[in-house]
């Protein structure tokens, strides 16, 4: 009687394993490729302001070049109201994927917090930032039938007119808002706030003569300055701007420790991935130094930056004590 061996098949699970590791080096780099694919359809980009004022016209020159460097188109969608909440909470409340971003600002970031006692984000937590990309100065602009060319003039007339004098702003909060009432706290004057809904329709309003006196975003101040259709006083930086290098700072002019200005920044839904945000602050690294992009800022009165996405954050903590004194001085309470 033959006996029968039960020899073991040697090769079965050897060969699972052979098999599972070759999957996993035939299937490693798809996975891999499929992480990095991002983006793989247009990614949209939010201004929270209206067309024609300085975050659209940034968002603009921004989503070409970054549209570029992802190779996807990215698109500008302007959502303005309630000083830049609206487009920020639609962002904040947008799938983490990396295809909805916004370009904020510190005036909605530092500013609004404590404007508005309900907001639909918190500036602090609802947000992935990811790099800073510009800031800029203003420039105090005022209507050619006043009769100043200084500051020094305007605060004369603004004292022997109380309340005659109409400024005009982007909105409660808005940094040409803000800029109004630290010139009139600092110079003891009483004008007259006249809030729009973005600096661009302040701007309008005071070619039309309907207010005297704005504290602009450069982008929409210069080319009716250029045309003579208003007429500039001061810039609110520190040191002279390189697009008006002939007006005086206020400092300059007679208003001791005067600065004020805006910066920007990109942000992302809380949640979105590190390795989208890397790719993100990559690209947006390259954008800010391409010679265009540089020129484009400079003619509009604006300066490139960049920075690392906790950088961002850290800047809103900064800044955040120092706007409050300045809110509480200028007597403005929440809504």
């Amino acid at each position: 009687m033959a006996l029968i061996h039960n020899t073991p098949t040697r090769t079965t699970l050897p060969r699972r394993w052979i098999l599972g590791g070759w999957c996993l080096v035939l299937f490693a780099p798809l996975t891999a490729w499929c992480q990095s694919a991002y983006p793989q359809r247009p990614v949209k980009l939010v201004a929270p302001f209206p067309p024609g004022g300085t975050s659209d016209v940034l968002a603009r020159v921004i989503a070409q070049k970054l549209g570029e460097g992802l190779g996807q188109p990215v698109t500008v969608d302007n959502k303005p109201g309630a000083g830049g909440n609206i487009g920020h909470e639609l962002v904040a409340k947008a799938p983490p994927d990396g295809y909805t971003l916004v370009l904020s600002n510190s005036s909605t970031l530092l500013n609004n917090p404590y404007l508005y006692k309900r907001m639909g984000f918190d500036p602090l937590t609802d947000f992935a930032p990811i790099s800073t990309v510009a800031s800029a100065g203003q420039v105090l602009v005022v209507h050619p039938s006043v009769p100043v060319r200084t500051v020094a003039e305007l605060t004369a007339l603004a004292k022997s007119q109380p309340g005659k004098l109409n400024f005009g702003s982007g909105g409660k909060g808005i940094q040409s808002h803000i800029s109004g009432e630290m010139y009139i706290t600092a110079a003891g004057v009483n004008m007259v706030h006249v809030p729009y809904k973005g600096t661009i329709q302040a701007v309008t309003d005071l070619v039309a003569g309907q207010v005297q006196v704005v504290f602009s975003d450069m982008v929409p101040a210069m080319p009716q300055i250029k045309a003579g259709k208003v007429r500039a006083i001061a810039v609110t930086s520190t040191e002279r701007s390189a697009a008006l290098p002939e007006l005086p700072t206020m400092i300059e002019a007679g208003v001791p420790g005067f600065n004020a200005g805006v910066w920007w920044s990109v942000l992302a839904p809380k949640g979105t991935s590190p390795e989208i945000i890397a790719r993100l602050n990559a690209e947006l690294a390259k954008v800010v130094k391409h010679t265009d992009v540089i020129d484009t800022y400079k003619r509009l009165g604006v300066n490139t930056e960049h920075s690392t996405p906790p950088q961002v954050l850290e800047r809103v903590r900064a800044e955040g004590p120092m706007m409050v004194k300045i809110l509480k001085e200028a007597g403005v309470d929440p809504e």
